[in-house]
């Protein structure tokens, strides 16, 4: 990789290393250089700019997280698409994160330039959140550290992957002393309800018994024939293995694997099994909700990952245990249990398609309803968005609203109708802004007449999208022009509250230019449709 200042005249294809002003044109870090970027830098008077130069040997940053992230990447994650050289491993369902410790840091190992960081080993995910992120350091990476990376990734079992909850039949047991509140029973099995809704785990109709071995092994007898996990509280805390209840769950026929455990809150765990079922004896601290020893063991037995002796006694690093805000816990609504620092998760993006206006450029013929490839050219659009990883897809109808409907009939779209598309675009926008969902980050804009705009090209707006580090407005570009869809936060739909006529929101952007990321992507951003003559061309050049 060859770095340092050229010509301008000998910059077309670099990268360009710092953000340069080309008269009104601001080009930023990472933009790879056109021809129109060049022709402007020199009307601006500018002679030489810093940029990276691919050589034989490098890898671009965005291919080399690619390929890492997908040797990396085990089942229940997601890849996202690539930006600046970083690719998120997004968890598909809640559940319990897996990471091979010595690969991740032999991975880490190999070279300055490549990097994975994740959540920690067998911590709770939810669904969309962060588990892992894959960066390239600098611009590029060498050929033969990304492949060491992927020997190294591929050797793992995997090396990152998510177990999900699986939903499981909870027998729970309580020992009562003749001295013991109904309350306190009470308020425990409210806590291991909420304990575990967290993990989707189902509790089988609670039964209470004297502290004493003979009842408790009849009822651990009588739970094991229909649950599939065991868990008694005790009255009195477990002391000994002759305890009450080690001895009865081996009168009842179980085994007592493991007494103690390397985690405070959670010492007097108790494991056992019985017929291969595990026979969890809590200890005194899970009748609380804050977080404690059991709660790392029942989220692996939820998520199917088995508990030994060994792996109880492995607990001990990060086992001296204070309130985690940041961990799901049981706790409820108050006001102790918001976190400091939420989890990262993916963005929500919902998307907006816009397809009710008059098409009067295209003559007497509705644009969005002409064949291309055999199918209406507004159902392309709206098929490579409902691939992509928008949320949701709300389509603007006006005119001839029946049959755009019809053109989208089977597809999983919600639709709202626009009275005023006469009036132009931006009265569409407003439309389907309204019906926004509540819970989205940001929405998409996308126009009807672009058949050839891929779900690629949207999931990269949207793995660039993050208004904490100022790209809060996320534009397609291709060879430095600029195209469709526009990805926007949230909180630009005030503003577009104002738009008037058949602009859209170009004036917005250049409000808020500061706030803009151009995000490299295919030619089918820059193609739309509007016209007699666009259509012979596009089919001109359209492979048969």
């Amino acid at each position: 990789m060859r770095f340092g200042e050229v010509p301008v005249d000998s910059a077309e294809g670099a990268i360009l290393v710092h953000s340069t002003r080309a008269g009104k044109k601001r080009l930023k870090k990472g933009r790879l250089l056109s021809a129109d970027d060049l022709t402007a830098l020199r009307s601006a008077g500018v002679e030489s700019v810093t940029v990276v130069q691919l050589e034989a040997e490098d890898i671009h940053e965005d291919t080399a997280a690619t390929r890492v992230a997908a040797a990396c990447q085990g089942p229940g994650l997601t890849q996202s698409a690539p930006f600046t050289g970083r690719v998120n491993l997004v968890a598909d369902a809640d559940g319990v994160a897996v990471i091979d410790p010595q690969a991740l840091d032999a991975l880490n190992l190999i070279d300055e330039a490549l990097t994975i960081a994740t959540v920690p080993p067998f911590d709770t995910v939810r669904a969309g959140q962060m588990v892992a992120t894959i960066k390239i350091i600098p611009f590029s990476a060498p050929v033969d550290k990304v492949a060491a990376c992927e020997k190294i990734a591929q050797s793992a079992a995997p090396l990152v992957q998510v177990k999900p909850f699986a939903p499981k039949r909870v027998g729970f047991i309580q020992t009562q002393l003749p001295d013991t509140k109904a309350g306190v029973l009470d308020k425990t099995t409210l806590v291991m309800k909420n304990r575990l809704d967290q993990v989707g785990a189902d509790l089988l109709p609670e039964q209470r018994v004297d502290h004493a071995t003979a009842p408790l092994a009849a009822a651990i007898t009588e739970v094991a024939a229909d649950a599939e996990l065991i868990f008694v509280a005790g009255a009195s805390a477990i002391t000994d293995r002759r305890d009450v209840i080690p001895a009865a769950i081996e009168q009842a026929g179980g085994t007592v694997d493991h007494f103690g455990m390397p985690v405070d809150p959670g010492n007097l765990l108790l494991f056992g099994t019985l017929n291969g079922k595990p026979v969890v004896g809590m200890p005194g601290c899970a009748r609380s909700p804050k977080l404690n020893g059991f709660d790392w063991v029942l989220q692996r037995l939820a998520a199917d990952i088995p508990v030994t002796k060994r792996d109880i006694m492995l607990m001990g690093a990060g086992g001296l245990l204070k309130e985690i805000e940041t961990r799901p816990q049981p706790r409820g609504g108050d006001a102790a249990s918001k976190p400091a620092a939420a989890p990262a998760f993916a963005p929500r993006i919902a998307a907006i398609l816009l397809a009710a206006g008059r098409s009067t450029r295209m003559g007497t013929r509705n644009k969005l309803l002409i064949p291309v490839d055999g199918k209406p050219m507004v159902r392309h659009v709206a098929e490579q968005i409902d691939a992509s990883k928008a949320i949701a897809t709300t389509v603007v109808v006006g005119h001839e609203a029946d049959k755009i409907k019809e053109a989208l009939d089977d597809l999983p779209l919600t639709f709202t109708e626009n009275p005023d598309y006469a009036t132009g675009l931006a009265s569409s926008v407003r439309a389907g802004l309204t019906v926004l969902p509540e819970d989205c980050d940001g929405f998409l804009v996308c126009l009807g007449d672009m058949p050839t705009v891929a779900a690629a090209d949207v999931d990269r707006l949207i793995a660039a999208f993050n208004p904490t580090e100022g790209r809060a407005i996320c534009i397609p570009v291709h060879r430095g022009k600029r195209g469709n869809p526009v990805l926007f936060a949230r909180r630009f739909a005030i503003d577009m509250a104002d738009l008037e006529g058949d602009i859209g929101a170009r004036r917005l952007i250049g409000a808020y230019e500061d706030l803009v990321c151009e995000v490299e992507t295919e030619a089918g951003v820059l193609t739309d449709i509007d016209t007699p003559a666009a259509l012979d061309s596009f089919n001109a050049r359209s492979p048969r």
